[in-house]
């Protein structure tokens, strides 16, 4: 069965703890987008304005919102992620997504989700956690592939301005994710980016083992009601 994975683009601390009251207790993760402004334009929480909120978490001052709740992944949509992931991991962050394109070094890429993967592997440690790869939908498939057995799944953004909730999804999604698909057929794929009920169904269809919601949830008049009809899809 396929996962409905809300996500959450948090302009303050507030924000983030208004959203995640929606669908804590409801789904079994959502993810957290944070953006500092060098892969795309937007800056979120907690590199917007004051990060005070986010080191009392690190620092085991305070725990996560709705920690007891909900699990959390990170996607990081930011410069340095190898110098930010293990922050997000104290935070209590189960999942850590880092982007293609922020390594300029691709063997840096590989030393990262190969170190990172090793060290918190879900089957070695109480520690587990996954490390996922992030894909801009304008970067061939075939450019990530030495690394997809590196990491423990695969996102597959689906909009072409990354980061940017309410854009329209791309229709050749489908096409690249049965490229992927066809190459590692036992690869998890996420899938983020305009996924609206429609897309989401064909997806499934397609293959797809993760669905990233955004504003089509967030965005929605009633975001509960749009929730429970993405999670009715999958149970189908």
């Amino acid at each position: 069965m396929a996962e409905i994975i809300p996500a959450i683009l948090p302009e303050d601390f507030d924000d983030l703890e208004e959203k995640l009251g929606i669908v804590a207790g409801r789904v079994p993760y959502v993810q957290i987008d944070a953006e500092d402004g060098t892969l795309n334009n937007k800056v979120s929480w907690p590199y917007k304005g004051d990060k005070s909120s986010f080191m009392r978490i690190t620092e085991e001052v305070e725990g996560f919102p709705f920690w007891e709740d909900v699990s959390f992944e990170a996607h990081l949509m930011i410069k340095d992620p190898a110098e930010e992931a293990e922050d997000w991991i104290t935070a209590g962050a189960e999942r850590v997504v880092v982007h293609y394109e922020a390594f300029e070094d691709k063997d840096e890429l590989s030393r990262f989700l190969s170190t990172l993967k090793n060290r918190f592997d879900v089957g070695k440690t109480y520690l587990g956690v996954e490390v996922g790869l992030a894909v801009n939908f304008d970067t061939p498939i075939q450019q990530i592939l030495p690394h997809v057995l590196q990491a423990d799944f695969i996102q597959l953004m689906s909009i072409r301005e990354t980061g940017k909730q309410g854009s329209q999804f791309e229709p050749d999604t489908f096409e690249r994710l049965r490229e992927l698909k066809e190459t590692y057929p036992d690869t998890i794929v996420s899938i983020d980016g305009g996924v609206t009920l429609e897309y989401a169904e064909e997806l499934i269809e397609h293959g797809a083992d993760r669905l990233v919601v955004g504003s089509g949830i967030f965005g929605a008049e009633d975001p509960e009601e749009a929730l429970f009809d993405f999670l009715d899809l999958v149970q189908k």
